[in-house]
């Protein structure tokens, strides 16, 4: 490292003394000295060479004064360390550049192993300052890394407790949701940038920041599709209700927005959301240089299939079995079992539905459907039939009388797209 010294003083022959004593050092490149003649030429080559490291300044020159100088120094938005030249005895000026912010002084005449010292003890401090900004610089970008995945609340409590967090990977119960905002691509090749960007940036906006409300952790956002993580880093008992109170919230919000903006003709598709509760490996897999804390086991995979099976039900969001029991006071309905690629045991799914649509007598002719299907009684086709009849805009109910219609029975269902 080279130490840049700014020398600010009217004595000619100064340079020359300077340049003399510090011959060996300034010829390995260990110091640079600039040289000025008062506090106007000072700011004016500040400017030209803002990587001054020190500014050593004799105060009663022309034109600006070296207190002056000290406190246009003060200003500008430089890191260094500024020291005082004065006549021995001036103790009111050297006070007065104390407060003023300068670091050191150095009495006239000047002794230069004294000047040294000054320097050497000048260049130490300023090094300390820097590596405390340069930390300080670190812990905030690690803060701001942190509020891209975790809630505000649980950064500000990773910071205080950092052993409460652990990276190092362990196998947890956890709770998964994923969502996706269905025919955006489409919609992507059809609209200017200038739309679809704030359009986006505002719906990711509002789905991630429903995440943190309920304490989740965002874990990708690919696209448009969002994917969180409840129950980790730290754990979280009630895991698993979050993570459906987070769904629901997330449909809320998505529909209003939905609607909104097909009322400015902009068609913006359904948001899907799927959710699963299970066993998984959750750390940062992204080793030391690249920060992913992420998930991986099967329940994620499930959480995903559940998210795309809606398209087939026809519903917006499909939760698993072992998340609705673990609920309590569930209030959904039932869609029936499904049997996922690669397993052998059928997974029971439901439709979360809020307090409302759960005690309408939509919801309750619909179980009274499902229960026929499940019992595989020939009456189901009319009971949905009756159900499509009542309440017409029922995507789920039209689905089962679909089924029956084309002769199947049961509430097992094949999924069709993966």
């Amino acid at each position: 490292m080279t130490v840049r010294i700014l020398v600010v003083d009217d004595e000619p022959d100064l340079e020359t003394l300077v340049v003399q004593k510090f011959r060996s050092q300034i010829r390995n490149n260990e110091m640079d000295f600039l040289f000025a003649e008062d506090g106007v030429d000072a700011l004016s080559q500040l400017q030209e060479c803002p990587d001054v490291d020190i500014v050593l300044s004799d105060i009663n020159m022309p034109r600006m004064d070296g207190l002056t100088l000290l406190g246009k120094l003060n200003e500008l938005d430089i890191q260094l360390r500024s020291v005082i030249v004065s006549a021995y005895g001036d103790m009111s000026n050297i006070r007065t550049a104390m407060n003023l912010g300068a670091f050191d002084f150095v009495t006239k005449p000047i002794d230069f192993n004294d000047l040294e010292l000054t320097i050497d003890k000048s260049i130490t401090d300023l090094e300390n300052l820097r590596e405390a900004h340069r930390l300080r610089d670190a812990a905030e970008q690690a803060k701001a890394n942190l509020a891209r995945y975790f809630s505000p609340n649980l950064v500000q409590q990773l910071i205080e407790s950092p052993e409460s967090m652990n990276l190092d990977g362990e196998r947890r119960e956890l709770t998964f949701v994923f969502t996706d905002l269905t025919d955006f691509t489409a919609l992507v090749e059809s609209l200017d940038p200038s739309i679809i960007v704030p359009l986006l940036n505002q719906y990711l906006d509002e789905m991630t920041q429903i995440v943190f409300r309920h304490g989740g952790t965002v874990d990708k956002v690919v696209g448009d599709a969002v994917h969180a993580i409840f129950g980790a880093p730290l754990e979280q008992p009630d895991h698993v209700i979050r993570g459906v109170a987070c769904a629901m919230e997330m449909d809320e919000f998505a529909e209003a927005f939905r609607q909104r903006k097909i009322a400015g003709d902009i068609y913006l598709g359904v948001t899907r959301i799927g959710v699963h509760t299970g066993s998984a490996i959750v750390g940062n897999f992204g080793g030391e240089h690249f920060f992913d804390y992420t998930a991986h086991g099967d329940a994620i995979n499930t959480a995903a299939r559940l998210e795309s099976a809606n398209k087939q039900f026809g519903t917006r969001i499909c939760v698993s079995g072992k998340v609705a029991e673990q609920v309590k006071d569930f209030k959904g309905r039932p869609i029936g079992t499904i049997l996922l690629r690669g397993k052998s045991k059928e997974l029971k799914v439901f439709e979360p539905l809020n307090a409302e649509r759960a005690d309408s007598s939509a919801t309750k002719a619909y179980r009274v459907a499902f229960a026929k299907l499940e019992a595989s009684d020939p009456s189901a086709n009319q009971a949905f039939a009756a159900v499509v009849g009542q309440y017409g805009d029922d995507p789920l109910s039209t689905f089962h009388l679909k089924r029956t219609l084309a002769g199947e029975s049961g509430v097992c269902i094949t999924l069709t797209a993966k």
